[in-house]
């Protein structure tokens, strides 16, 4: 029986979304938020546009690419991406997680698109991507934020594909190295890797997805929110801080906030650093223990952001390890998702820090040894 440890992690916020605020996260950073203004007036309208500006110039997106804030999270701006610019090709969706399906049943079931491929793999392993059609529009999540899986790299995407190439990447933007050049269309939310507060989704085009939406329009109605024209052309005011909908400025205020710590800790090759080394404690830790184990099949694909864990014990006693740490403040929120195999799940992300990790894993070895 290991000993119960002494230290805990400073930060027991372990969630993958909302996800653990920066390090030096403080309610006085808010201050300068324009509290009672107008997301119109020109105060308002300028804190959007330095959210889209730094996104843009941290993330180093191409300078072609627009990036829009729109409503509903990652979820609102997938939507949007699948309701303006699907319907002019088949449609191949690669999923191999919840999200995935999601993107899937709605393409078939709302959408009614007859020409669609699903590419699926099972919880901790990536379908074939050499069977993947390029003439047809593509959509697939970078990172499977409930599988720990994610694409190991850009190059399976030719740069002469014929159709989009529409991603999901909310779990892996400003913590892994994306191929902006071989995306089309990305989505991503201010709750997972800068850990930012929920509702504010962000909407990234290239110009062949710009030029998707100036040349097609769907058969189907869509909802002011999902809108990407305004009287009858292409909305280019959206991607430049006129949302569609109101923003929060006080969300946005923290979002710009989590920003300059990107900056100030040295931009985006440090927060994939930072992230990465969150992964490999956990895989030391994983290494000399023969009862846990990654979800994920392959190093390779194993993500280093929503990292997923098997454990030789039965779900009702993984259940109790998770009860165990959040009543001992060391880790909240860390089972997996409950789609997903039974195990745990810790988000490594960029805001995490590495000796938290370090610490939580020592936790992990006496609440193994508590329940088992």
């Amino acid at each position: 029986m290991s000993e119960k440890p002494t230290r805990k992690p400073k930060r027991p916020t372990f969630s993958s979304g909302p996800c653990a605020k920066y390090p030096s996260f403080d309610l006085q950073n808010l201050s300068s938020t324009p509290f009672g203004r107008s997301h119109r007036s020109e105060e308002g309208k300028k804190k959007l546009s330095l959210a889209i500006d730094k996104s843009k110039e941290i993330l180093e997106l191409p300078d072609d690419y627009l990036l829009g804030i729109v409503p509903a999270s990652d979820t609102g701006a997938v939507e949007m991406a699948l309701w303006n610019l699907l319907g002019p090709r088949p449609v191949d969706v690669i999923a191999f997680e919840s999200f995935g399906h999601t993107w899937a049943q709605d393409i078939r079931e709302e959408l009614q698109l007859e020409e669609l491929r699903v590419l699926s793999a099972e919880y901790g392993r990536l379908p074939d991507l050499s069977k993947v059609k390029f003439s047809s529009d593509v959509v697939f999540t970078w990172n499977g934020t409930t599988s720990g899986v994610c694409v190991p790299h850009g190059d399976w995407i030719p740069d002469n594909r014929e159709g989009l190439t529409i991603c999901d990447a909310t779990s892996a933007v400003f913590a892994m190295d994306i191929a902006w050049d071989k995306i089309d269309v990305g989505t991503y939310s201010w709750q997972k890797v800068m850990g930012g507060e929920a509702a504010h989704g962000m909407l990234i085009l290239s110009p062949r997805a710009v030029e998707r939406v100036k040349s097609y329009t769907p058969e189907w109605p869509l909802p002011k929110i999902f809108r990407l024209f305004k009287n009858g052309s292409f909305n280019e005011a959206l991607f430049a801080g006129s949302t569609i909908n109101t923003p929060s400025l006080l969300c946005t205020q923290d979002y710009l906030e989590s920003l300059k710590w990107a900056e100030s800790i040295g931009g985006l090759k440090n927060l994939i650093k930072r992230s990465k080394n969150n992964l490999e404690q956990i895989e030391k830790f994983v290494d000399k223990r023969d009862w846990i184990s990654f979800l994920a099949e392959k190093p390779e694909i194993r993500s280093h952001t929503s990292v997923c864990l098997q454990l030789d014990l039965k779900e009702d006693k993984i259940d109790k390890i998770v009860q165990l740490l959040a009543k001992e403040d060391v880790a909240y929120d860390i089972s997996s998702y409950r789609a997903a195999p039974p195990g745990l799940r810790i988000w490594c992300g960029s805001t995490v820090e590495s000796k938290d990790i370090t610490i939580l894993c020592s936790w992990l070895d006496w609440a193994y040894q508590k329940v088992r």
